[in-house]
């Protein structure tokens, strides 16, 4: 069963599309980072995936359960990382858990999570107010959000931002044993190549709304080989022609 399954997506805000006949398909093992300038529409199919923009055409399944039909079964199976600047302020990041937690019918927070929140050294400030924490913190929690109840597929917008290299090392390790054991599926949307370049297991280009490339297979694979240098050229080579719908 494919973690999302994304078929002719159109959406945006009110009427007017932001993003156009978008069609993408992950499996769990899959790594996906998704590539663009400002403005091309990372963030509006990420939302739409979280199920914070309407489409206006298509339709979203997350591990089989129709995003519009099912919202309830298939966000049990999402994890999304909000913004920080979305994380409520008077709340203490325990509080947040404890939400999250029962929103995802669980009886406690998962002790993998707790875990993690610990090699992240969240644990002393977790009974504080969240708006008292720094954006490197806030940035920790929406991760920690996230990964509750062991979701099919992980949505993280930029989640790297604002990190140490430290807590960076220990995230992208936690993602790549999710993805590497084959519990979830990563889609990701950066800036940072090194981060493609080394962790990615496919990735894409949108342009202009639309999902103009995908790297995947052995050419994403050739790409890595040869470093962040060779990844670059090709994002200015897609970018200066507009990009092709075919797959690399």
């Amino acid at each position: 069963m494919l973690a999302l399954d994304i078929k002719n997506l159109s959406a945006g805000y009110g009427a007017r599309p932001v993003i156009t006949d978008i069609s993408l398909r992950l499996q769990r093992g899959v790594w996906y980072c998704l590539l663009g300038p400002n403005g091309a529409g990372k963030s509006t199919l990420l939302r739409s995936v979280g199920g914070r923009v309407k489409a206006l055409a298509g339709s979203i399944c997350i591990d089989g359960a129709d995003l519009h039909r099912e919202p309830d079964l298939a966000r049990r199976q999402l994890g999304f990382g909000i913004s920080p600047e979305q994380l409520p302020g008077l709340l203490t990041g325990r509080q947040c858990l404890e939400i999250y937690a029962m929103a995802q019918k669980l009886n406690a927070i998962d002790p993998e999570v707790l875990a993690l929140c610990r090699e992240f050294r969240l644990e002393s400030a977790l009974d504080s107010f969240v708006d008292t924490w720094s954006l490197g913190m806030r940035q920790k929690l929406t991760v920690l959000l996230a990964l509750l109840g062991d979701p099919a597929l992980v949505v993280l917008d930029e989640a790297f931002n604002g990190l140490d290299p430290r807590s960076a090392a220990i995230l992208r390790r936690e993602l790549e044993s999710r993805v590497e054991a084959g519990r979830c599926a990563v889609l990701l949307a950066t800036h940072h190549l090194e981060l493609v370049s080394q962790a990615a297991t496919e990735a894409g280009l949108m342009l202009d709304g639309r999902l103009a490339q995908n790297w995947q297979g052995e050419a994403l694979a050739a790409l890595r080989a040869r470093g962040t240098a060779a990844l670059q050229a090709s994002l200015e080579e897609a970018s200066s022609i507009g990009g092709s719908t075919a797959n690399c």
